[in-house]
Formats: structure tokens, sequence, C-alpha cells
């Protein structure tokens, strides 16, 4: 099978354009799977102009999408050139965002993709436009009709890392912690490394308190809550294991004894994970029915067209999907 993915431009006045073009001028790439890139035609040809490269674009109908090879261009008429406001943050440039990421939803709700990788997205640019939900995950959550467990997951090459609780206020992450929601995460971790090929993947969970609570003198968290979840894991005879103090188990995972680490709030993580390499990382719509994907790094305003911009995190991005539309034909972690 080679796996057809639907690839959007994300924000037009940020970076997304120019890292699209670099990455559809790598050979590997071209080989590794069929590329449909959904947007207005004069994007992709600025992304390449501030890329150094020239784009010939094949633009097809959607009642060809079944059948080309190779990479594509289904052509959308979202903005005008004279309102791509490079570095600004602009309605017209969230309404871009907003309209071809629905597109390419809509082709995979209609199995004509395999997947779908969006170039990074400005949130208040999005929000303007009438994004009327607290991320883009949430977003495509709703447009899919999708009312299950998906949270967002970030990736650094074969390690993942998801949390139970995201959005909220430091202060109440302890009142938020609970087992189901423990539970929820870690399934997710597992399902998700299942998707991207893992065999019996090791999950470890991170403590909320530090050093673990130390049997109870900085909190009970890990005792009454946390280690109950992972013990009924274990009895599953799963891969799970903590709870691990949270300043100890990153180490764990640089040295790549695990494969994902369940966190109990948004920054017990993503400082670690970014530390460890920014321009590598991946962010994943865990849980949603088709496989989504995006760089996690931002919009970088202050590079936007000056033809820098590292597609590190863009490339891993685009393997990881291949990898998941891979395993989902395959069956692999359902």
């Amino acid at each position: 099978m080679h796996p057809k993915l639907a690839i959007v431009p994300g924000d037009p006045s940020g970076i997304g354009p120019e890292l699209i073009a670099k990455l559809l001028v790598d050979d590997d790439v071209r080989k590794a799977a069929d590329i449909l890139l959904v947007g207005d035609a004069h994007l992709w040809q600025r992304g390449a102009e501030q890329a150094g490269f020239e784009l010939d674009l094949d633009t097809i109908s959607e009642n060809e999408i079944d059948s080309f090879n190779g990479i594509a261009h289904l052509d959308l008429h979202t903005i005008d050139p004279p309102d791509v406001r490079v570095a600004e943050v602009t309605i017209a440039g969230g309404r871009t965002s907003l309209r071809c990421l629905d597109k390419a939803l809509d082709l995979a709700l209609a199995e004509l993709v395999d997947g779908v990788l969006f170039a990074p997205f400005n949130k208040a640019a999005m929000t303007s436009a009438g994004l009327n939900a607290e991320d883009e995950h949430r977003y495509m959550a709703r447009y899919l009709g999708f009312t299950g467990y998906h949270s967002e997951i970030n990736v650094l090459d074969d390690l993942m890392t998801t949390r139970v609780t995201s959005h909220i206020g430091l202060k109440d992450v302890a009142a938020n912690i609970d087992g189901p929601g423990i539970e929820r995460a870690i399934e997710l971790a597992h399902a998700t490394l299942a998707q991207s090929g893992k065999a019996r993947p090791h999950v470890a969970v991170a403590a909320l308190n530090p050093h673990a609570g130390d049997n109870g003198k900085f909190g009970r968290e890990e005792i009454d809550v946390i280690e109950p979840v992972v013990k009924a894991f274990q009895d599953r005879q799963m891969n799970v294991t903590g709870p691990w103090p949270s300043d100890t188990v990153f180490l764990k995972a640089k040295r790549g004894e695990v494969d994902a680490v369940v966190t109990m709030y948004h920054d017990q993580g993503q400082i670690a994970i970014k530390l460890m390499g920014f321009e590598r990382g991946v962010t994943v719509a865990g849980g949603l029915p088709i496989p989504i994907a995006t760089p996690a790094h931002g919009t970088a305003f202050d590079i936007a067209g000056q033809g820098i911009a590292n597609v590190g995190a863009t490339r891993q991005a685009f393997d990881l999907l291949v990898r998941m539309a891979h395993n989902a034909e395959s069956g692999a972690g359902a």
C-alpha cells in the first residue's frame, strides 16, 4: 500500500508553505507516499519562492483524487494574494487555515486520503476567524463528529508523551487528577504507540508531587490515585510502570528505556520534550479516527518569509503519518 496524505499549508502568514516546499524536494518523501496539496496555488508557489525552489503544480479535480500518483494539487480559493501578510496575525489567514483544514478532513472522512498533515496554525488568527474551540484538536473532533476520548500527543523521535490534564491553571491540576483520567491517558498513549508500529510498548507514568510524594509526605495522589491505576494495567499484563518522580522520568526516556511518558499536567512533559529536541517535535491528534499530525513548533512569524525555517519537525510528522497509515491499513494496533 502506498498511503495518500493530504497536506494543508497552515497559516499563510507563517513558515508553513515554506516548510512544505522544503519537504517536497526530498526524493524519499516523494517515494514514501502520494501527496495531495490542499490549498490555494499562490500559497504553495509563495512557499516555494521563500524556500528557493521551483514548484510545478499538477492540479486535479476532486474526482481524480482516487487515481493520482505522486504529488497533486487540489486548488482552493480561500485568500487573495494581497491579503497574505507575512508575519502578521490576520482574520484572512485564520479563515484560510480553517477552510483548508475542513477540506482535508472532508477528504479523509470520504476515505479519499489516509491521513492529514497540517503546517503550523496560529490560534489567534483561527479564533478571530471563528475557531470557536479551545484549540484545533477539539475543533477537529467536533468537525469529525467524534465524541470519544482524544488528546494532543507530543512525539520526539521514538518517544511519545501525553497528559492527564492540559490547558488549565496549575492551581487546578490536583483537583482534576483522577483514576479514570489517568487510565484514559495511558490507554491513548498505548494505542497510539501500537498504531505507529511499536510492539508491547513501555508506558511510564509520572508522579504529581516532588519525589513521587515521598510516601505521602508531600501529598497522597501517588498512593491513593496513580498507583492503583498503574497496578490495574500491570494486572492486565501491560508494560506500564510508575509513578516515577517527574524530575527523573525523562532521564529514563532520554536513555530509551521507555516508549511513552504520561504526565499529570501540561508543562511537566512539554518543558522536558522541547528541551530534548524542539526542532524535531511532532504533535499528533491522539484518539481521533484519522491519522493527523503537525510539527510541534509554531508559525515562527519572527523568521517567516526569510527562507531559513527548519524542516526537521515537518519531516518527522510526515514520516510518522506514513507509518500510522500503513499500520491502520494492516490493522495493527486495532
